[in-house]
């Protein structure tokens, strides 16, 4: 079968397509013939052996997020059947309950192999049908973008109807955080760098959107779009660069989700408005399976859309990859298989 390996050293000139062996599912097993994979900006991170040790050892098959269908099963197999369509669960040994260190990192793209293989073998637990409604590509993007939106403003927060919620960029995290905090009922804003963005943002139903460009103190206007109150919840993708200009903009007694460090990974920020206002600040790191099962239902019930920038064929992971590096999707870059 065909997959792509990080092969050898940890760069992007290391990153090639070859072939493996087809696996073949033992007990409680399943083997999937993948069908679309996305791209999440941890994928960028693996390549270079951005997360030390917990990357996992090389060769190792790339990214994260995908879809198959079940073409055999081993035995004592109940979750699942053959013809199934199922994504593969971002954390493997996370099915309920707490994080604890090795439910988080037993990860796919690394250290487990990832998506970008034509076929892959994983354990029945480690898999979940998928609503019938979503193309494939859509599906590919549900468990790391998604279930980290989710796992922000569902499972840690309890947002009332007329909540105000602030998402940060345009990306696959941010727009999903956009659709489920509308399902919630909660008024929107978000920022971005781009007016088209913007505009593109409001069709799937931002109330309000600021340029951080045009206006590079955006927590004073931000604020006043919540009547001076501030924001109950902020979906923090920016990081060193946004988080300070957040906590002036989070009510008292507000959520702020630490999702990304897109614009730089260090703390500088005013740690005494998070002690003085009793900011709840909450690192999201995606979610358990069981999170993963009730946001399929929310997705299936109310036919959520995720959002697909581009799709890239199987052979171009290396040009979507660097499509990603750019920042210029709207939305989720995916991967015919």
């Amino acid at each position: 079968m065909r997959a792509f390996e990080i092969r050898d050293q940890w760069d992007m000139e290391h990153l090639q397509l070859g072939t493996r062996a087809e696996p073949r599912p033992g007990p409680g097993q399943v083997l999937l013939k993948m069908r679309a994979a996305s791209l999440n900006f941890r994928d960028l991170y693996v390549v270079v052996r951005g997360y030390g040790a917990f990357t996992g050892n090389l060769p190792l098959v790339p990214v994260s997020d995908g879809v198959g269908e079940v073409v055999e099963v081993g035995a004592g197999v109940t979750r699942v059947k053959v013809g199934d369509r199922v994504c593969p669960t971002f954390c493997q040994e996370w099915i309920a309950g707490e994080p604890t260190l090795e439910r988080l990192v037993r990860t796919l793209g690394g250290p487990i192999d990832g998506t970008m293989a034509d076929l892959m073998c994983l354990p029945e637990a480690g898999v979940c049908p998928v609503p019938a409604h979503l193309s494939d590509e859509q599906a590919a993007t549900l468990p790391c973008a998604a279930l980290t939106a989710w796992s922000a403003l569902v499972t840690f927060d309890t947002l009332a109807p007329g909540a105000h919620v602030l998402v940060q960029g345009t990306g696959g995290v941010a727009l999903f955080a956009l659709q489920f905090a509308k399902l919630r009922g909660a008024e929107v804003t978000v920022i971005s760098s781009s007016d088209e963005k913007l505009s593109r943002a409001r069709a799937l139903g931002a109330d309000h959107g600021i340029n951080y460009t045009a206006t590079p103190e955006w927590a004073k206007p931000a604020r006043e779009l919540t009547g001076g109150r501030g924001f109950d919840h902020i979906v923090e993708l920016g990081g060193e660069k946004t988080l300070p200009q957040s906590l002036r903009c989070i009510r008292p007694g507000g959520t702020l989700s630490m999702i990304g460090v897109l614009s730089g990974g260090q703390l500088a920020a005013p740690l005494g408005l998070v002690v003085t206002r009793q900011v709840r600040l909450q690192g999201v790191t995606v979610g358990s399976r069981d999170g993963f099962e009730a946001m399929l239902r929310a997705v299936g019930q109310h036919r959520v859309q995720p959002v697909v920038d581009r799709t890239f064929a199987f052979e171009e992971l290396k040009e979507a990859l660097a499509y990603l590096k750019s920042g210029r999707q709207f939305g989720k870059i995916c991967l015919r298989h």
